[in-house]
């Protein structure tokens, strides 16, 4: 397999996963996704909104800085990550492709993510925020090596929403 240029190659048991540059392409494609109820709550705007607004990765400086794609060995886009700079943490952002969901995956994902962000800011703390209902991927974050550190209320989308913390051990 070729490695893609600019990336950073991880084998993790018998799957080799690659973190490579979020491609506009492959902007197009998460924006494409969707998943069923509750979790479509975590579906993007359409593209064409998306670069029209200069929301999260439609921005180019944002989508360099803290978006990655991570890619099969066969090429194909599995996912995404973004690395959100805050004080002495990176805040981890992650999505994988609907049809990869509950497959067993997850952690291996999660970890391959984490590892990635810890190469990038060696010192910093990695944490990232979920749904307090979103029972399957608090599970993976946990056996990618996470653990619960708060849970709290914060407004998204005009609620609030139970969130809980989570750290890297």
């Amino acid at each position: 397999m070729s490695k893609l240029k600019n990336s950073v190659y991880y084998s993790l048991f018998q799957e080799q996963l690659t973190i490579a540059p979020l491609e506009l392409s492959y902007c197009q494609q998460i924006c494409s996704w969707r998943y069923e109820p509750p979790y479509d709550c975590y579906q993007w705007p359409s593209w064409d909104n998306m670069k029209k607004d200069e929301i999260e990765f439609a921005d180019s400086a944002i989508r360099k800085a803290q978006y990655a794609a991570v890619i099969s060995p066969n090429g194909d886009l599995i996912g995404y990550a973004q690395f959100f700079p805050m004080m002495n943490v990176t805040r981890l952002g992650l999505g994988l492709r609907p049809d990869l969901c509950s497959q067993g995956i997850g952690p291996l994902f999660v970890r391959l993510i984490a590892e990635e962000a810890r190469r990038r800011n060696p010192q910093h703390e990695i944490d990232l925020e979920v749904y307090s209902w979103n029972r399957r991927a608090i599970r993976a974050y946990e056996q990618a090596g996470f653990q619960i550190t708060d849970t709290y209320e914060r407004l998204d989308k005009g609620c609030f929403v139970e969130c809980i913390c989570m750290v890297r051990s």
